[in-house]
């Protein structure tokens, strides 16, 4: 993967573009999280939310860019 991808006339960084597919995974499981109620087991949702999204971040980040 390079390391800016061009986006009209802007270079982005690539990890940009792992962010927010990073965002969008981590909105399809809060959903999911959300839906079943599985909340109620967390100790702090926000902080639950954050954490999840650093290792969904860390995974795609270290995967691509090794």
């Amino acid at each position: 993967m390079p390391r800016e991808v061009a986006l009209g006339d802007a270079l982005v960084p690539g990890l940009l573009l792992v962010y927010m597919g990073c965002l969008l995974v981590l909105w399809g499981v809060d959903t999911v999280i959300g839906r079943y109620g599985l909340y109620r087991y967390v100790w702090h949702p926000s902080l639950f939310r954050v954490a999840v999204f650093f290792a969904l971040f860390g995974a795609a980040g270290l995967l691509l860019y090794p």
